[in-house]
């Protein structure tokens, strides 16, 4: 597995080494033997499934007190898949990357605690799974608005479907008590 840096730091892509013939594909979406001693040296306690229909939004989700890392893979379809730096006084706070994750490129997306996470939707249906570093607290549940202006993601497509949860989120500054602090 080769693991690629992304214009954030701490974000990495996840590039499988796939084995195809006529039978079709093997690979490893995670190895902790292969990535002892980085970044994605971490137990993780939670693995998540969700389902979604073309031009749907998810995010940009993260929890405060208990932070998830996530490492993003699709099983089937394709996404547009991104991470933010929300850490108040991190020298990338606001920035964002992005990578198209799908079931021909095979790579995964790690996004540590402290960012913000989302995707959109490119195909007609994509499964998208997902290993947590936390469990999932509603009560700790946060969120950013996806189409946040200050940060400027440049989401593909024109007709977004996004729930009203996420369509509640309040954008980006550097006044929200809610965001986690750089350590």
């Amino acid at each position: 597995m080769k693991v690629v840096p992304t214009p954030l730091d701490e974000v990495l892509l996840l590039e499988p080494r796939i084995f195809r013939d006529e039978r079709g594909f093997f690979l490893e979406t995670f190895n902790a033997g292969h990535v002892a001693g980085t970044a994605l040296d971490v137990e993780f306690v939670q693995d998540n499934h969700s389902r979604s229909t073309a031009g749907v939004v998810r995010g940009l989700h993260y929890q405060l007190e208990n932070p998830q890392g996530k490492l993003v893979h699709v099983a089937r379809g394709s996404i547009f898949d991104v991470a933010v730096d929300i850490r108040r006084g991190s020298p990338s706070f606001g920035k964002w990357t992005g990578v198209e994750l799908n079931d021909e490129n095979l790579r995964s997306l790690w996004i540590p605690p402290g960012f913000a996470h989302g995707f959109c939707v490119l195909s007609e249906t994509t499964d998208v799974i997902y290993k947590c570093t936390a469990l999932y607290d509603l009560s700790d549940d946060r969120g950013v608005a996806w189409n946040d202006l200050a940060i400027g993601i440049e989401w593909p497509g024109s007709h977004h479907v996004v729930s009203d949860k996420d369509a509640r989120w309040q954008g980006l500054s550097a006044d929200r008590a809610d965001l986690p602090l750089y350590e």
